[in-house]
């Protein structure tokens, strides 16, 4: 049987240890599930990225746990100019 797992990265790649502790996932969906619950959490214990791994193969990633704002408010901002 597989185990599924996340590694927990910094931005530069270099591994770290997850403020939540994962257990290992028997299906892709369940371990896609627990990231999308503690994505959250992981962010603000230390960790920027994640990557899916099926055994030794990965599978995806990194995917960045940092939600994007940024882009959101520059545009939430240009809609509300008054036009001349």
């Amino acid at each position: 049987m597989a185990a599924w797992t996340w590694r927990f990265e910094k931005a530069d790649g270099t591994e770290v240890q997850p403020a939540v502790q994962p257990e290992e996932f028997t299906t892709q969906g369940d371990a896609e599930s627990w990231v999308g619950e503690y994505w959250k959490a992981l962010s603000d214990g230390g960790a920027d990225q994640v990557t899916l791994f099926e055994d030794t193969s990965k599978i995806y990633g990194p995917m960045s746990l940092h939600a994007d704002t940024a882009d959101t408010a520059d545009t939430a901002d240009t809609a509300e100019e008054p036009q001349a």
